[in-house]
């Protein structure tokens, strides 16, 4: 888990050259549909500070126009495919494409408060990616698993809201969290957006999510508890999460509407992986 500061941290020196990756920070951690496009940008809430990170989290981003919610579709597990079709796309395929790393950040991040400024945000032509640990996000709608009693810094918005305008549901549906626009890096300038689709690796798993929520400026590595749970890490907002080893590749300029369709999101990251790797 991460541990609780207030400082918010200034942005590494710019990266001018090509590098290799590096390894996540080895320390263990636990663990919304509108956009953060160009314009201006959101400004972060008074309160509450989120416990374990060093800033103010950000939204709910209004929405502009709202429908109703889908039948849920989500779940842990990987979706049933149609007979016939190819296999899905492996970790190794997609591991062996994030291998290098040219940077597309003006700084590193940090994988939680005082840890070593790191990471930087690597980048294609068609995707930004990012390897770190996974800190579990039960931010949204409450639920068994994720409300103010599993999770004592709990918040109960996201970033991004669903397509009725509530906050979208950690339990249910896999989402990735990214870094608030700062100068370290603007994640709009990339053509990513709420609603975008990643891929996350873990292991030998590939799980499919969209990006729901937004984070402090100077932190990266963040999922939703069923992004978690389906990837085989613990799931625990309170003392689960990866300490290392996770794979987050976003997809640029994709979208899935509404943002809570898991399986659109599941279908839609399957066929950019399998472009993405080239088949």
């Amino acid at each position: 888990m991460r541990v609780q500061s207030l400082t918010l941290v200034a942005a590494s020196a710019a990266l001018l050259a090509p590098t290799t990756f590096p390894g996540a920070s080895p320390q263990p951690r636990p663990g919304s549909q509108a956009q953060l496009r160009s314009g201006p940008q959101p400004q972060p809430q008074p309160d509450p500070v989120r416990a374990g990170r060093s800033g103010h989290r950000i939204g709910p981003v209004p929405r502009s126009q709202a429908g109703p919610v889908p039948p849920d579709r989500t779940g842990p597990g990987t979706r049933q495919r149609e007979s016939g079709r190819e296999g899905p796309v492996r970790a190794e395929e997609l591991l062996a494409k994030v291998r290098g790393c040219e940077p597309v950040s003006h700084g590193r991040y940090r994988t939680d408060a005082g840890a070593p400024a790191d990471i930087p945000v690597c980048g294609t032509d068609d995707a930004v990616y990012w390897k770190a640990d996974l800190d579990v996000d039960c931010d949204g709608r409450p639920g068994d698993r994720c409300n103010s009693g599993t999770d004592p810094h709990f918040t109960p918005a996201t970033a991004y809201a669903g397509s009725d305008g509530r906050p979208l549901d950690a339990e249910r549906l896999p989402y990735v969290v990214l870094p608030q626009p700062s100068g370290i890096w603007d994640h709009r300038e990339h053509d990513v957006h709420g609603g975008s689709v990643a891929a996350v690796v873990h292991g030998d798993r590939v799980r499919y999510a969209v990006v729901g929520d937004i984070g402090p400026r100077d932190l990266i590595g963040e999922a939703s508890y069923a992004a978690a749970q389906s990837l085989g890490i613990p799931a625990d907002p309170h003392g689960g999460g990866a300490a290392s080893g996770v794979t987050y590749i976003v997809f640029k300029d994709s979208e899935v509407e509404p943002i809570e369709d898991g399986e659109a999101a599941e279908e839609t990251g399957e066929r950019l992986a399998r472009e993405f790797v080239g088949d």
